[in-house]
């Protein structure tokens, strides 16, 4: 069998590109589809968190996927430079799935 040949990839910036930093991702997912939305989280108090969403986005259940091979890849070597990235046990709550 043979191995297709990768083709050049020409990375374009739209108009209308924007880069903002998210501390907050929700993930929803059906059937045809996973929605990412992004926003910043800010905490008020002990018991008050208020997350602004900035930006959703519809992924492929193919994309998902991809996008979670590439992640692993780059938190494993991320890890492996500057050590494991530790995670709030009050933030690994899980949230309704919708």
């Amino acid at each position: 069998m043979t191995t297709p040949t990768q083709p050049n990839i020409k990375l374009q910036n739209s108009e209308d590109y924007r880069e903002n930093y998210a501390n907050s991702v929700q993930v929803r997912v059906n059937v045809w589809d996973f929605f990412l939305v992004f926003g910043t989280l800010q905490q008020q108090t002990e018991t008050q968190v208020d997350i602004q969403n900035f930006q959703g986005i519809y992924l492929s259940p193919q994309q998902a996927k991809a996008l979670l091979g590439i992640l692993q890849h780059n938190v494993a070597g991320y890890e492996s430079t500057f050590g494991e990235i530790k995670l709030d046990p009050r933030m690994a709550a899980p949230g309704p799935i919708h």
